[in-house]
This record gives C-alpha cells, sequence and structure tokens, in this order.
C-alpha cells in the first residue's frame, strides 16, 4: 500500500493526548517523580515514538524494548547494574538495547524524543 503525505506524523501538530503518570512506588530509588508521555506514533504494538519527560528523582529501569532517543533539554544519569553511568544532556542521542538493566536519574526536569522497537 502506497502511503502518501497524509500518512506522515508531525509530532510539532499532532493530536495525540500527553499521558502524565507517577512513576511506580516499586521502581523509585529516590523520590516519586512524574512523567509524562505523548506515543505520536504507533505500528501494531511493536514500534512506537513520541516524547517523554519526567520530573527529578531516580528509579530501577529494565529494557525489554531497543530504544533510540534524543534529549531535548534537561539533565538525567543513566546508570547501569555494574556501576557505570552516562550523563544526558540536550543533543545527546543514546540507543539502549533490550536487556539493559540499571537507574534513570534525572538531576533536572528532562524531555526527550523516541523510537521504540520492542520485538
Amino acid at each position: 500500500m502506497t502511503k502518501t503525505i497524509a500518512d506522515l506524523v508531525n509530532f510539532a501538530s499532532s493530536p495525540a493526548a500527553t499521558e502524565t503518570y507517577a512513576t511506580p512506588a516499586e521502581k523509585c530509588v529516590n523520590g516519586s517523580p512524574m512523567q509524562n508521555a505523548t506515543t505520536h506514533y504507533s505500528v501494531d504494538d511493536k514500534f512506537f515514538a513520541g516524547e517523554w519527560g519526567a520530573e527529578v528523582g531516580r528509579w530501577r529501569v529494565d529494557y525489554s524494548e531497543h530504544e533510540y532517543f534524543e534529549i531535548l533539554s534537561g539533565h538525567s544519569v543513566l546508570h547501569d547494574e555494574a556501576g557505570n553511568s552516562m550523563e544526558l544532556k540536550a543533543g545527546d542521542r543514546v540507543c539502549i538495547p533490550a536487556g539493559f538493566r540499571g537507574e534513570w536519574e534525572v538531576i533536572e526536569p528532562t524531555q526527550k524524543v523516541f523510537v521504540i522497537f520492542e520485538p
């Protein structure tokens, strides 16, 4: 099936709703940060693209999905289970492979664009 301009999704004009939610208490390491997510594009519950953000705090993460993201604003630190960490600031572009486990720490409220593939 051929797609046209009408099938494209422009995040700036997307009618997608933003979901705001508390980080689940059982995942929290520090604080109880609120998060937000807007999924602008989804295919077969396997591929997603949108925007995500969170307030200051730290929580455990366990990726079953592959994710590419670009930090739009803020400052976060991603920690792995081996004790390594990666600073994340505006302009950083990162891929996280499925199977990554660690903690996401938001130092300053952070917003990112994401693309996720769930095998």
